[in-house]
């Protein structure tokens, strides 16, 4: 719940599809799926947390229109929408503190995609890769 009052309180708005309490028995790809649709469904920026990321990650980019990214550090959160323009970001809550998750997280959502050509070709490439495999 820390990082949703950290997003509240940095003005943004928050939908938390999330559990009620931690429950080690939870299905992280319920939760994935669930962030995902609405995210494809919308304009908005999902953010999901496992313990490394990246199972929530593969999950979420199971939903067409979804790019999932596992951040670490800064320059992962960075790229992840820079050069990406990833609209879910995934975290571990085993592999890093609440402090880099508050930070990953506004660096994520603060950078805009840059627009280059090369990286609107390469997604182009992957949404048309989505698109055959899933008809």
């Amino acid at each position: 719940m820390a990082l949703v009052d950290f997003l509240k309180s940095s003005g943004y708005s928050v939908v938390d599809l999330g559990p009620e309490k931690i429950d080690p028995d939870d299905d992280f790809p319920d939760y994935s799926v669930a962030v995902a649709k609405k995210v494809a469904q919308s304009s908005d920026f999902g953010i999901l947390v496992c313990g490394t990321g990246q199972g929530t990650a593969l999950a979420a980019n199971k939903i067409r229109g979804i790019r999932a990214y596992t951040a670490w550090d800064e320059f992962t959160a960075k790229h992840a929408r820079e050069n990406g323009d990833a609209n879910i970001l995934t975290l571990g809550a085993r592999t890093i503190n609440e402090e880099t998750v508050k930070h990953l997280v506004k660096v994520f959502l603060e950078t805009p995609f840059s627009g280059k050509e090369k990286y609107i070709r390469r997604i182009n490439k992957i949404n048309e890769l989505e698109q055959s495999w899933q008809k």
